[in-house]
């Protein structure tokens, strides 16, 4: 009798509904927070004291990893030049890369919901000076979080092993 064989252990693909209730959730709560605390600080820390820290850094961290999954990919396809790339470096860029990706949802949800609450509050109240120029460092930081959630998604994707010839198991009709 053969002893019945354990699953291996998977790590699945990022889930969309995962991103999506993470940016949506990261939205409301950035609404009720700002809303109820807006006109009490002196800057927003999402944004930085200069308002677009927070963009570059996203931006920074997007090419980064647009850049390792265009090298990673080339590896596991070893492509001619291209040194093979280890399994735990692998590993590790796919839990980078699930991070960014959540991440990015998170930090796009909560731009999100303080542009769209930024826009309102200056269409309403046109002396409102501080939603003015807190809206566009919101907006490219909206940008960047996208730009990062890509990022990883795209570096997840380049870390998949395809599927070898010999791998493939022939139709038996």
């Amino acid at each position: 009798m053969s002893q019945p064989s354990t699953p291996e252990p998977r790590l699945r693909p990022t889930n969309p509904a995962t991103l999506a209730v993470a940016g949506i959730g990261s939205a409301a709560i950035a609404w009720l927070v700002i809303s109820e605390w807006y006109f009490d600080l002196a800057y927003l820390p999402f944004l930085g004291s200069n308002g677009w820290l927070t963009a570059f850094i996203l931006l920074a961290l997007a090419i980064g990893e647009f850049a390792l999954a265009q090298q990673t990919r080339a590896r596991i396809e070893r492509r001619p030049g291209r040194p093979p790339v280890e399994a735990l470096a692998v590993a590790r860029y796919v839990v980078l890369a699930k991070a960014s990706s959540l991440a990015g949802a998170i930090f796009a949800g909560f731009a999100a919901g303080l542009s769209i609450w930024l826009f309102f509050e200056q269409q309403q109240t046109d002396q409102l000076a501080a939603a003015g120029r807190d809206l566009p460092a919101a907006l490219v930081s909206l940008v960047c979080s996208l730009a990062l959630l890509a990022a990883g998604l795209w570096l997840e994707r380049a870390c998949r092993v395809p599927r070898r010839p010999e791998d493939e198991t022939p139709d038996i009709d």
